[in-house]
């Protein structure tokens, strides 16, 4: 674990990148007023964790020198309101002319477009593998999951303890409905959802059963 003022200081450095789009390791050292030593030190352990990219730019006199900026990955560290925005677009939607229709439309595209995307995935695998790579997808979308076989029966149980679009989802049911029929699609199973985040619990649990005659082992 690092130290809170080394943390602190990747945090200023990296928020310094942000503001002001490049720099060099003199620049970073007197606008972060630390020694060049301890900012190159900083920067070879942003580099590794992929936060940091760095480029060699040619003056018109010296030698060289390299500049570094934020990756794509180290700009997502930094806050995002798209939940919002999702939300503000969808409200403008719903006052047009057909809007609530044109949402349910809408969410169901978004579920057909999942199911295509990662029905081959799951394709001849047994149940317990199609819940395994279910987690790992939705784990991938940030949801933060975990899952278990839930009795001798075959069935299983997973649980999401985040949801990054629960804002919407809150207003906006039909997010809930196609996410639980994208599961059911995905797994070719009964889906059954027993708690919700944007219901106000902490979680959201999903029971899933075997379909008669569908692969289970």
């Amino acid at each position: 674990m690092q130290p809170r003022e080394e943390l602190s200081t990747r945090r200023q450095l990296l928020q310094l990148l942000k503001t002001q789009g490049n720099g060099c390791i003199g620049d970073l050292s007197k606008a972060l007023g630390i020694t060049e030593m301890a900012v190159r030190r900083h920067i070879q352990s942003l580099e590794k964790d992929r936060l940091i990219r760095s480029e060699l730019v040619r003056q018109a006199m010296g030698r060289p020198m390299y500049r570094y900026s934020l990756t794509e990955q180290a700009d997502e560290l930094f806050p995002k309101n798209y939940p919002q925005l999702m939300l503000d677009l969808l409200e403008e939607l719903e006052e047009q002319d057909d809007g609530e229709a044109m949402i349910e439309r809408m969410f169901q595209g978004r579920r057909d477009k999942l199911e295509s995307r990662y029905r081959d995935r799951m394709s001849e695998l047994p149940l317990a593998d199609r819940v395994s790579e279910l987690s790992a997808i939705q784990n991938g979308g940030g949801y933060m999951t975990e899952w278990e076989p839930a009795s001798d029966d075959g069935s299983f149980v997973l649980r999401e303890y985040n949801c990054p679009i629960a804002k919407v989802a809150g207003k906006y049911r039909e997010a809930c409905r196609c996410e639980q029929q994208l599961f059911e699609r995905l797994l070719d199973a009964d889906v059954e959802r027993t708690e919700c985040l944007a219901d106000g619990e902490f979680r959201c649990s999903y029971a899933i059963r075997p379909r008669t005659g569908a692969m289970t082992t």
